[in-house]
């Protein structure tokens, strides 16, 4: 006998609730079962523990036994670990749009993809068609104020030049007002000079009587 693990609708009209159960799979859906697994209430949110309840212990021998699990325990089951995730199955082409339509899609994606490099495009040309002047306007503040820094830097030079000489001349204005002492002592030596010279004037008197010499 081939088993199912399926749900069994129970509830009130538009108010669902399923019952996890074991049954023949050759039984109706809300037919005889075996045994009761779990229960399923939709309508609980999916934080909420009693949205699923299940026997895990019983589930467990069920499927060691072989019972197949339907498509929705088996999403319910891997959760928990006890089987594999399932395989989700390769779409048939009836879901897409036929070839012309295919086609106007790819078309309009790729209008948008081009309009988008457009704008991008004028955005980086506007940074830069605004970024070019203010690094020329700085290029030019920058060469303005290099001659005016110059200029400073020449002025306060000028000034730094005539005061070298001057603290220079001044120790020697002193050094020669103390050698006009040293030049008195010199002047003595004229002194010395002139006598000399009046002993140079009596040795002429001294040559005069040799011609007296000679009369005699």
């Amino acid at each position: 006998m081939a088993l199912k693990i399926r749900m069994a609708r129970y509830g009130a009209k538009k108010r669902p609730f399923y019952w996890i159960v074991v049954a023949d799979a050759r039984s109706p859906r809300d037919g005889k079962f075996i045994e009761k697994l779990g229960t399923h209430n939709p309508f609980l949110t999916h934080e909420n523990p009693s949205r699923v309840v299940m026997n895990i212990e019983r589930i467990k021998y069920w499927l060691s036994v072989g019972a197949k699990p339907s498509d929705r325990l088996t999403k319910f089951f891997s959760k928990e670990g006890l089987v594999a995730n399932p395989v989700m199955p390769t779409q048939t082409k009836k879901n897409q749009p036929r070839k012309k339509a295919q086609e106007r899609l790819q078309e309009e994606a790729q209008r948008k993809l081009d309009a988008e490099e457009a704008t991008r495009k004028a955005a980086e040309a506007e940074a830069e068609a605004l970024a070019t002047p203010v690094v020329e306007e700085a290029v030019e503040e920058i060469i303005e104020e290099m001659p005016a820094a110059e200029e400073t830097v020449v002025e306060v030079e000028t000034p730094a030049e005539p005061e070298a000489p001057t603290p220079e001349a001044e120790p020697e204005a002193p050094a020669s007002e103390p050698e006009t002492p040293a030049d008195e002592p010199e002047s003595s030596e004229p002194e010395s000079s002139e006598p000399e010279e009046e002993t140079s004037e009596p040795e002429a008197p001294a040559d005069e009587p040799k011609p007296e010499d000679s009369q005699e």
